[in-house]
């Protein structure tokens, strides 16, 4: 029986004129982690947020921040977004020359190290630096906007990481983002996936209902 995954609210989908309290208010309702899509508009097609808004929520929740990097290059910015409170730090393997190099810095600074793959990435790409990974996330959609759906492609690929992990014999999260749905999610845990971001489908109905689309994301 797949276990029960955590859940990574992604603040992409929140009330950006409340930040804080959204950040509070999906805490207490029971999220693991934080999610925080940063975006450069170069990289992807869109335009978010930086290290100093990781900076101001930081003091305002207790759980870990999953920043996740769609940014590049990524190595100039990993020291301030450590700095602003990231305890996750993701990269994709396009976003830079030296993958293994950028991981090796994230864990320097302190941080754990995530490999992030787009719907056309190869799980291959981690295959010979599985010790250097703290993390991998599968987007199952084109990172750049939220509310997009899932794509079912990208299951295949999660059982595959989750084969990695498993023949790694370390303990690394496997994160799936992009169109989760309670009904998407179980599609995403019963392939592998131990954590799931989801945007839309924790932030839909406002504060009074975050606890219950978590609840329906974990499985009831």
């Amino acid at each position: 029986m797949p276990q029960r995954p955590l859940i990574a609210p992604s603040i992409l989908a929140s009330d950006f004129a409340r930040l804080g309290e959204e950040a509070r208010a999906v805490e207490a309702a029971g999220a693991d982690w934080l999610h925080v899509d940063v975006m450069d508009g170069h990289f992807v097609p869109n335009l978010t947020i930086g290290p100093e808004v990781v900076k101001a929520l930081r003091p305002l929740v207790s759980i870990p921040f999953d920043v996740h990097l769609m940014i590049s290059p990524a190595d100039p910015f990993l020291e301030a977004f450590r700095a602003a409170g990231a305890d996750l730090i993701s990269v994709h393997p396009e976003a830079g020359p030296h993958l293994n190099r950028t991981l090796k810095r994230i864990r320097e600074l302190g941080a754990k190290a995530g490999v992030v793959f787009n719907p056309s990435t190869p799980p291959e790409v981690i295959e010979w630096m599985m010790d250097e990974v703290d993390l991998i996330l599968v987007m199952s959609i084109n990172p750049g906007f939220g509310g997009q759906s899932f794509m079912t492609s990208q299951l295949a690929k999660i059982e595959r990481l989750r084969g990695m992990i498993d023949a790694s014999g370390r303990d690394i999260p496997l994160e799936v983002d992009g169109g989760v749905t309670p009904q998407t999610a179980r599609q995403c845990v019963d392939a592998g996936a131990t954590v799931l971001v989801a945007g839309t489908a924790v932030f839909r109905g406002g504060p009074a209902a975050y606890a219950d689309n978590i609840r329906a994301l974990r499985g009831g």
